[in-house]
């Protein structure tokens, strides 16, 4: 069974509540128990924090042992190299992921600091970027 973390960083606590024309209605705790419905084979745990530091420690924690990493550090994405150097010094391969498609939004936006250190990067299909970010460790 293969081991895959999701990791969501701030704000992502919100979902379901947080501008739901851009972000959807669900929880993503109710999108979870879908998630691992459909997809049996895998081990999917799940981590939110509103902490870089916290998010650093989490992919450091599991950074060696997992089979993929699923990351959605919302606005850290636009401004931490401590992220990006988390995903680099790992042996765990990590996929970006957003729910809405950044480059239709805010220009700040627009520049992602980690999309250069991790595998891939799944944006604006919502709720379902975390599903097509699992498909891609099968």
């Amino acid at each position: 069974m293969k081991k895959i973390q999701i990791i969501n960083g701030p704000n992502l606590n919100l979902l379901g509540k947080r501008e739901p024309s851009v972000y959807g209605n669900s929880s993503f705790e109710e999108y979870l128990d879908t998630l691992r419905k459909n997809f049996p084979t895998f081990e999917i745990t799940f981590f939110q924090s509103n902490i870089e530091g916290e998010l650093l420690n989490k992919i450091h924690e599991i950074g060696f042992d997992y089979d993929g990493i699923i990351l959605n550090a919302g606005a850290y994405t636009h401004t931490s190299i401590a992220l990006y150097d988390a995903i680099k010094a790992v042996t765990t391969p990590v996929v970006e992921v957003h729910i809405s498609n950044v480059h239709a939004r805010e220009s700040f936006r627009h520049e992602s600091k980690i999309s250069a250190a991790c595998k891939g990067v799944i944006l604006g299909f919502g709720l379902d970027s975390y599903k097509l970010a699992l498909e891609s460790f099968k």
